[in-house]
């Protein structure tokens, strides 16, 4: 590794920028691939037509939550495909960041409301209740709350330097 700055033009930032955002979708895409095809199937099932209108409720929710989910993170490799000849990968990076960010919390609320679902069917609604939050609490720790810790545990430092140059 060198000590110097990388000679990175913005325009090779960007794209490089734009390369890992579209390589780190992919492993949200997955998630909520999975995710959308098991709460699609369980509707075809005789359990779920003698579900309760709660639990139809909470499905449904589920449901619309990974579809926004998917919506959301498809929309920046979409965006970059229609856009990329254009020169917008600056918009394209800071509108994909904020639909990245949407997607997960999409994707995080999606995987609380299933696994209470779950929950509530095999176990009851107390369960329910524990299970639900505190799979919702360890998504919003994990996935938020520790990042913004070490943003603010390291705010006013320069950024740490990656073999790539970042």
């Amino acid at each position: 590794m060198s000590s110097q700055p990388s000679a990175e033009s913005r325009d090779e930032q960007l794209a490089r920028n734009v390369s890992e955002l579209l390589g780190e979708l992919r492993v949200a895409q997955a998630a909520v691939q999975f995710l959308f095809g098991f709460l699609l199937t369980i509707t075809f099932t005789d359990h779920f037509r003698e579900a309760s209108g709660f639990e139809k409720g909470m499905h449904l929710t589920a449901v619309l939550l990974a579809a926004t989910s998917t919506a959301l993170l498809a929309a920046p490799p979409v965006w970059h495909r229609m856009l990329f000849r254009e020169g917008r990968r600056e918009e394209i990076l800071q509108l994909g960041n904020k639909s990245v960010l949407g997607g997960l919390v999409c994707l995080a609320l999606a995987v609380t409301t299933t696994v209470a679902l779950i929950a509530k069917v095999i176990f009851g609604s107390l369960t329910m209740a524990l299970i639900g939050p505190a799979i919702g609490l360890l998504f919003g720790v994990l996935w938020f709350v520790v990042p913004h810790h070490i943003r603010r545990r390291h705010a006013g430092e320069p950024p740490v330097p990656t073999a790539d140059g970042e």
